[in-house]
């Protein structure tokens, strides 16, 4: 099953920082995710100035453990960088 993952950053003053120490770390660890076939694509959400204020990935996990695994361990979720996580199953439109 693959599932979109829309995740919103801290609002904070301290939150761009707190990205920015977490991202290497997060980076690698979707990594792993590639590695594993699990991750297919994902990049940070803008605003209109062009700071990252979040996160979108398209995860192909074959259970819910997997999903809750993932939840469970990303270091932008252990680390605080996200305040609001959306997670929905997502099918591709074959056009």
């Amino acid at each position: 099953m693959q599932y979109v993952v829309h995740a919103y950053d801290h609002t904070s003053a301290d939150a761009p920082e707190r990205r920015m120490a977490v991202r290497p770390a997060h980076l690698d660890f979707v990594r792993e995710l590639k590695a594993k076939g699990q991750f297919i694509l994902g990049g940070a959400l803008l605003d209109p100035a062009g700071n990252m204020i979040g996160s979108m990935l398209l995860l192909d996990l074959e259970t819910e453990e997997q999903l809750a695994d993932y939840l469970n361990a990303d270091p932008y979720i252990v680390q605080g960088v996200w305040e609001k996580i959306d997670v929905k199953p997502f099918r591709k439109a074959d056009v």
